[in-house]
């Protein structure tokens, strides 16, 4: 977790649309079209039936008043009479019929037969329709029927004479289409409406969707929904713990690796607040100040690295792991380095013999090369005798390459008579190659500052008693200034400059983890580095 990173912004090629889907502009104007269309419809629909009962109501009403006029009028009566009714009914009845503008007025005897007609060729024929039975038992009605001339409404009464008999009937009515021609032209006036709902869908969609693409960063719903797959995708992958955290201390984001090391529920429940699952971040202020990284914090007994970063509306993105693994990876970052230089001396080394030897031979003195062949065997015979009691094959190993590393760099580096360390204590290689490494390494920084021509020196000694084990590193070098003291152990303190810091920082974490303990002070001129593990460490590698 670098700040360099947190400062950069992330590389995203946004995923296209497909060309077959429409953009969300038109997708709203075509749902608010097909929203308006089908509500203007219903709107219509209602108001054509409503308009429709209210003409027949109003139509039959009409035809029920014209008949009972007509029915009551003397001259109708009493042509009941003549022995050719039909000639004094159909030209007074059609007269009347011109004048209320109805489309039939028809008059017929109790036995149906038509005695008036607009037509003069039905005359003298029945009444169709079937619904003269009513007004013929003496009630008045209003039918929508279908006769000769077609489908209408009409209104019927019954025609009586002096004595109160029924002698006929009257029936007014109104052709159907000409209600149909009026409910449609009152329904036309609903078409500029109409049009004014599809105007207002148009520029409202318009409005809507240019907010909307503006608040979704002129993305389309497609595109904006593969990228959170993408980013979720990216968020369980990772291997360090990530958390979005509100201004009022609610996580509003978990991804697999944060919500198992911290216990967050499965989604679903209400949002956990931090100080309920990671109490030491929430108390530690990170969350008010600003940026910062590699902060130590715990969740629980678990140590580990933290960053806190800021986001819009006063959110804060936590990103943290566990420090055994970043420790680790440094750890296996330094000892490959460490490899690399000891393999980079070694070849420096037998490169020189090698060139050494093929000179001698060219030369022609054979003896001399063989005698440079045997010193080098010796020298390799002395140093395997030297680490033969370090029973730790990897930290003989490492003994061994920093010794060509010295003989590189002109120091005189020695190993104690008598030091030795047990197998043991091979659970504990790992820390205890880190811990040698970096102290030599740092021993041979030191004496390279002395000036040209002094004498470097530098000496090993490993141990072993009753109470654990003891390794110490010794240098003549300039040691460590007053004013740092114990702070030189913490992460970036060093005498060397920036980006330095980390060895003695690992050495002293792993060291404490197994138990032991990290110490340094002068002794003889000599600065000496301690490292101490005790016999309990033996039990807990076991």
């Amino acid at each position: 977790m670098s700040l360099a990173r947190a400062k950069q912004h992330t590389t995203s090629f946004v995923p296209q649309p497909s060309s077959r889907r429409l953009g969300i502009q038109m997708r709203f104007f075509l749902l608010q079209v097909a929203v308006f269309t089908v509500l203007m419809a219903i709107l219509a629909a209602v108001q054509i039936l409503a308009l429709q009962r209210s003409v027949r109501e109003s139509y039959g009403e009409r035809a029920l008043l014209i008949s009972r006029t007509v029915a009551t009028i003397p001259e109708v009566v009493a042509a009941f009479d003549d022995p050719d009714p039909s000639s004094t009914l159909n030209p007074l009845v059609n007269r009347i019929r011109e004048k209320v503008g109805a489309d039939y007025i028809v008059v017929g005897d109790k036995r149906g037969i038509r005695l008036a007609h607009p037509l003069p060729d039905r005359l003298g024929k029945p009444m169709v329709g079937g619904d003269n039975d009513a007004p013929l038992a003496g009630r008045e009605i209003i039918s929508v029927a279908t006769d000769s001339l077609g489908a209408a409404i009409r209104g019927k009464v019954p025609v009586r004479d002096a004595a109160d008999r029924v002698i006929g009937v009257v029936s007014t009515g109104y052709l159907l289409p000409t209600v149909h021609s009026i409910a449609l032209q009152v329904s036309a006036t609903l078409l500029p409406w109409f049009g004014l709902g599809l105007l207002f869908a148009l520029l409202s969609s318009m409005w809507l969707s240019r907010r909307i693409k503006r608040a979704m960063l002129e993305l389309e719903p497609e595109q904006i929904a593969a990228l959170v797959q993408q980013h979720r995708s990216v968020l369980n992958a990772l291997q360090e713990g990530v958390l979005v955290v509100d201004a009022g201390g609610q996580i509003q984001l978990a991804n697999p690796r944060a919500a198992q090391m911290l216990g967050i529920p499965t989604a679903g429940e209400a949002p956990p607040r931090l100080e309920a699952v990671w109490p030491d971040l929430a108390q530690s202020g990170l969350l008010q100040g600003g940026n910062t990284e590699n902060e130590s914090l715990h969740i629980g007994s678990l140590p580990v690295l933290a960053g806190v970063f800021a986001m819009p509306s006063g959110q804060r993105l936590v990103v943290f792991r566990d420090r055994a693994e970043i420790l680790q990876m440094a750890e296996e970052l330094t000892q490959t380095r460490r490899y690399a230089e000891l393999l980079r001396a070694q070849t420096h080394e037998f490169h020189n013999r090698l060139h050494t030897i093929a000179g001698l031979i060219q030369l022609q003195r054979p003896g001399e090369a063989l005698a440079v062949i045997q010193q080098e065997a010796s020298q390799i015979e002395a140093l395997r005798d030297l680490v033969a009691d370090i029973e730790l094959p990897r930290l003989a190993a490492l003994v061994l390459g920093k010794y060509q590393r010295a003989r590189e760099l002109g120091i005189r580096f020695r190993l104690e008579p008598g030091s030795a360390l047990s197998a043991a204590w091979a659970p504990h290689s790992q820390a205890l190659e880190l811990a040698l490494g970096n102290l030599l390494e740092n021993a041979f920084e030191a004496v390279m500052e002395k000036a040209r021509g002094q004498e470097r020196n530098v000496t090993l000694a490993l141990g072993e008693d009753p109470e654990g084990m003891q390794l110490e590193v010794s240098d003549d070098g300039p040691g460590v200034p007053a004013e740092l003291g114990r702070r030189i152990l913490e992460r970036g303190v060093s005498t060397r400059g920036e980006g330095r810091g980390l060895g003695l920082s690992l050495v002293h974490q792993q060291i404490a983890q197994l138990g032991g303990e990290l110490s340094f002070f002068r002794r003889g001129g000599y600065s000496v580095f301690r490292v101490s593990l005790p016999s309990s460490a033996l039990q807990e590698g076991a």
